[in-house]
């Protein structure tokens, strides 16, 4: 700095007592001189007219511009290292505190800190998927980074598993070493190739497609091809003569593709949710028996002697989402009971009983799980149900969290992604209008192929 301030003085200086010498170019007209004597610093033209001070402090900041050296990458490395690490005590001190931040100890468990924390993520990341388009960037590093974060934790949680050693003198041992659990060990892998899996599917629509999205504004007095129950979502638009062939089939494989994903995602996420145990909150708020849970009608349908899953799917109205969220919700609280009634847990003493043998509660409980299982394929996109939100608010194993969070925002993204891949299809069958598209499958037909696909849990035990 003083370097700086007296060669700064000694240009000042010199180029004021030479300021009034002139000399003559070829041309005969005057310029400054631009040489100091006594080998001293130049001094660089300056037009008539610009005050010489400022000329030389700019031309002191430039030569100081110039002069500064470049930063190196592993500078740039390290501050970005420096950034993540801040970042990374930031939304840990946010988890260890249980999400409150004053430190007032309101915050909630580890479990549920770290289940909000990647449901969170994901809604920030995709949010309410409206167009088939490849993930930015930026969004794609941030959800892959903060997802490693959120995973380490995973790397701690370890049993003890048996392992053969051989000492220096030759004796084989056997002893006991830590593992990451077997759960986790098995899934999180799954998971991270699910996630993957998603990411590229939606990264092969950056290329150039047959469809394209507009606004509702530019479709004024013309006909949508939205769908009612969709009326949010942008706008798709095909060619007059609807997709080639190519683009069609091609979009029925990344269908395809994605269902698969979406149906990984929901056997791992119902796995996991079945290693839950069922709180004691939910349980007290439960009816005393099944009938009451279900109802007359259902009860009845579901305690036949030739029972058919089937129909008693197509004789009840799913006309809405509500209702088939409180349909399930029914179906969820009768098998509890029932297993509550077969086995009795904690010594809780059971409820009284209704005069229905073991055996006999054990096939319905069977014939509601199916039924169960059928909803969940046939709709997909439902939310959470009472039982799910109770076991997730009040599970405390911070490894089931994190499974059924990942799994879970895995399953919405896929069925995003489907529903939008639908939506194209749907847009190409209306404008196909010389080659009208096949009827769609029938209510009952779609439950019937959803029957097809899942066994009898007598047949899996």
């Amino acid at each position: 700095m003083l370097r700086t301030i007296t060669r700064k003085c000694t240009i000042l200086t010199s180029a004021a007592s030479f300021k009034g010498s002139k000399t003559s170019d070829n041309s005969g007209k005057p310029h400054h001189q631009n040489l100091i004597p006594n080998g001293s610093v130049p001094v660089p033209n300056v037009p008539e007219g610009i005050d010489m001070k400022n000329a030389e402090e700019q031309s002191i900041v430039n030569q100081n511009v110039e002069q500064s050296e470049p930063v190196a990458p592993d500078e740039l490395r390290a501050a970005a290292i420096d950034t993540d690490m801040e970042m990374m005590k930031e939304r840990f001190a946010k988890l260890l505190l249980g999400e409150d931040m004053s430190g007032g100890g309101k915050g909630v468990n580890s479990a549920l800190a770290l289940s909000n924390a990647v449901t969170n993520l994901a809604a920030s990341i995709f949010g309410e998927k409206g167009k088939l388009e490849p993930l930015a960037l930026e969004r794609k590093a941030r959800w892959r980074k903060e997802m490693d974060w959120i995973l380490s934790v995973t790397d701690h949680i370890v049993e003890f598993v048996p392992s053969k050693q051989t000492s220096k003198d030759g004796t084989n041992m056997e002893v006991m070493v830590t593992r990451q659990r077997a759960d986790l060990l098995t899934n999180i892998p799954g998971l991270r190739k699910l996630d993957a899996m998603l990411i590229e599917t939606l990264n092969n629509f950056g290329q150039e497609q047959e469809f394209w999205y507009v606004s509702k504004n530019d479709l004024e007095g013309q006909e949508s091809s939205q769908r009612e129950d969709k009326w949010w979502h942008p706008i798709v638009k095909v060619p007059e003569n609807g997709l080639s062939e190519t683009q069609r089939k091609w979009l029925q494989y990344q269908k395809e593709s994605v269902n698969q994903v979406l149906k990984a995602a929901m056997n791992i996420n119902a796995e996991v949710l079945s290693e839950i145990a069922v709180p004691e909150s939910y349980i007290d708020s439960l009816p005393k028996n099944g009938r009451e849970s279900l109802g007359d009608s259902i009860y009845k349908s579901i305690t036949v002697e030739h029972f058919d899953t089937v129909q008693l799917l197509s004789t009840m109205d799913f006309s809405t989402e509500h209702k088939v969220l409180d349909f399930k919700n029914r179906i969820e609280a009768s098998i509890v009971i029932w297993k509550r009634k077969m086995v009795q847990k904690d010594g809780r003493p059971s409820w009284p009983g209704t005069g229905v043998s073991v055996g006999k509660r054990e096939l319905f409980e069977e014939r509601a799980e199916t039924v169960l299982l059928i909803l969940k394929q046939h709709f997909p996109g439902l939310p959470q149900s009472s039982l799910d939100i109770s076991k997730i608010q009040e599970n405390r194993d911070v490894g089931l969290a994190i499974l059924e969070s990942y799994s879970r925002v895995l399953e919405s993204l896929a069925y995003s992604v489907m529903s939008r891949i639908e939506d194209v299809l749907h847009a190409d069958a209306l404008t196909r209008t010389s080659s009208p598209a096949p009827s769609p499958m029938s209510n009952i037909d779609a439950l019937r192929s959803s029957a097809a696909e899942i066994p009898r849990l007598s047949e899996s035990l």
